[in-house]
């Protein structure tokens, strides 16, 4: 039974993966649990084998979800964001195939047997009471051969940078016995070590002495507008003529937008987004950054803009300890936040208040606060086209094609043209309010809303329809940045590379504010041609992108998989010298962070 539990799940997980592979990892872990039940358990052997059988089935069946939500082979470190992931149970959920339950036949056969039944009962007492003895020794030596293979699968692949091929090679079981044993070791670079040059040698840029667009939004209000899974191919997207963003169209016509821009979030999704873009620093090695960052008093975009007399505030509908957001905004030194306290159950769907509340919530605070003459921060962050994106009926603002109809990526683009429909009526109110003009407003994705790996057939189809290829990981992870109201700078569409870890340096320059006590590791997209971009979480440990292109490696680099930009076809061609500066940058932004002083307790 466990073998075929197994199978399952590797299945789901593993593309390609050969079926006598899941038998040689999986098969020894499982003889080593039955040869310790079989050794040390005289009495009550089938109440152990249920147990085990229960506890191996719930990590299969959880490792399939984990792997269709987030993309990477769950870890007991998940349980630290159990109350999250439990929040988002329906987005977890809406993701599950049938055939996924399959794993649970055996377990309720098996229960309804043992517990139900009078055979199944007179069974149970006569293990009870007869306890059979076994041979110990011949266990002790099958259990010692079980170890050896295991040990055999593990040892030779630690070292591999794929958490996925690790696990793959590994065996899964292995792999999370691995992850509970393995020491969690970060090689700290001395604080005195870590510069902004040393940033930008391993990024491999120089910064201009003169840069462009340097005060073109002097003096006027910020604000950051991050909308939820919009990803980069909706803009100026039509499905049978119809636009599924108008009104993002007609800004981005307006605006400088950027096609090669890309998330760069982990497991906090859209927290850890508002992390990177307000500190310029990557998110932790594991875990999101709202948990394993925010006893830190952390140098960030708010703060330095409050130095330099602006007032700071973020907006968002859901309760502020949602992903401990509250913690977070004291660690970033935001002034406010205005959170469900705020805005109310007032038309409320999924986690909060729908965009068109927030928008028009926001507008009015945002005009008391420019009352008081001085400039403001604000980060806006939007809620309605949250996974699993099926908003409800009175909220449909355009008619899907059939094809559309019952699928993900359906109600994906229905979802978003609501978000857009909400996202024009915030233009209208903030100029309205006197508040468009004399604002810089910058707008992304905070993170995908199509991984590859939650998508069916059908879905995979419509995708390649739209994109007029296979749906890949480049495009995946590729969201849109759009920069409105610089003043001088002519609305254009930009091809060079970046990342949400730019938006701090881009918009500080622009502003007009010296950045010269802060450690970026982020830089104004609008003076580098080249940029390099390490990810984690949604791709394997050792991705990065680059201006050569989307690399995912293997067990190392040697047995990489490359893959063009989003809105390239040119052969990518991303070095080894890339691949180990994009460590190093990780290495040094979590030594950075790690030395940073902690925050006083209140």
């Amino acid at each position: 039974m466990l073998i075929l539990k197994g199978c399952l799940a590797w299945w789901v997980i593993f593309d390609n993966a050969l079926p006598w592979k899941s038998l040689l990892t999986e098969i020894p872990f499982a003889w080593a649990l039955f040869c310790i039940i079989e050794r040390f358990a005289s009495k009550r052997k089938l109440g152990y084998y249920m147990t085990v059988n229960l506890l191996v089935t719930a990590i299969f069946f959880t490792a399939i979800m984990y792997f269709k939500y987030y993309g990477v082979i769950v870890t007991y470190h998940a349980a630290e964001q159990v109350n999250q992931v439990t929040a988002v149970r329906n987005s977890v959920f809406s993701l599950m195939d049938p055939y996924y339950l399959l794993i649970f036949v055996d377990v309720v056969v098996l229960g309804y047997f043992f517990l139900l039944t009078r055979n199944g009962r007179n069974f149970k007492k006569e293990q009870i009471n007869t306890g059979r003895g076994s041979n110990k020794r011949s266990f002790s030596l099958l259990f010692a051969a079980s170890l050896a293979l295991c040990l055999f699968n593990v040892l030779p692949n630690k070292a591999s940078m794929n958490e996925i091929k690790k696990a793959e090679e590994m065996g899964i079981l292995n792999y999370e016995a691995y992850t509970i044993f393995a020491p969690e070791k970060i090689d700290l670079v001395k604080a005195s070590d870590i510069t902004q040059e040393a940033i930008d040698k391993a990024k491999g840029i120089t910064e201009p002495a003169s840069p462009k667009y340097q005060g073109a939004a002097k003096g006027k209000n910020l604000i950051i507008l991050q909308m939820e899974s919009l990803q980069n191919f909706l803009i100026g997207l039509k499905v049978d003529g119809q636009e599924i963003t108008p009104n993002l169209n007609a800004v981005m016509k307006d605006s400088l937008y950027f096609r090669n821009f890309y998330q760069m979030v982990g497991q906090g999704n859209t927290s850890d987004a508002e992390f990177v873009v307000n500190t310029s620093f990557y998110i932790p090695p594991r875990g999101a950054a709202t948990q394993m960052y925010v006893d830190k008093v952390l140098p960030s975009l708010p703060r330095l803009l409050e130095e330099n007399g602006y007032q700071t505030a973020t907006f968002h509908v859901n309760d502020v300890e949602f992903w401990n957001r509250g913690e977070l905004y004291s660690s970033l030194g935001w002034q406010k936040y205005y959170d469900h306290q705020y805005f109310g159950d007032e038309d409320a769907f999924f986690f909060g208040a729908s965009d068109e509340v927030l928008y028009k919530k926001t507008t009015a605070k945002l005009k008391e606060m420019s009352e008081s003459g001085k400039p403001f921060y604000a980060q806006v962050i939007s809620m309605s086209a949250h996974h699993p994106f099926t908003i409800p009926d009175k909220y449909y603002k355009m008619k899907l094609p059939e094809r559309y109809e019952g699928t993900f990526v359906g109600d994906y683009v229905r979802a978003q043209n609501y978000a857009d429909y909400a996202f024009g009526q915030f233009v209208q109110e903030l100029k309205d309010a006197g508040l468009w003009d004399n604002s810089v407003i910058m707008i992304y994705g905070d993170h995908m809303g199509l991984p590859i790996y939650s998508l069916d057939n059908d879905d995979k189809e419509l995708m390649t329809e739209i994109y007029g290829h296979d749906y890949g990981y480049a495009n995946m992870t590729n969201i849109p940045l759009m920069i409105h109201g610089v003043t001088g700078a002519q609305p254009q569409t930009l091809d060079q590379v970046g990342g949400e870890v730019d938006i701090f340096p881009t918009a500080a320059n622009l502003l007009g504010v010296s950045t010269g006590n802060h450690l970026l590791f982020g830089q104004d997209i609008l003076n580098q041609p080249y940029n390099l971009l390490p990810e984690r979480y949604y791709l394997p440990s050792g991705s990065f992108i680059s201006s050569s292109g989307l690399l995912i490696p293997g067990n190392s680099f040697e047995d990489n998989t490359q893959y063009p930009i989003a809105t390239s076809s040119k052969q990518p061609a991303a070095t080894e010298d890339e691949y180990n500066r994009a460590l190093r940058l990780l290495q040094l932004s979590d030594s950075y962070v790690s030395q940073l002083p902690e925050k006083k307790s209140e």
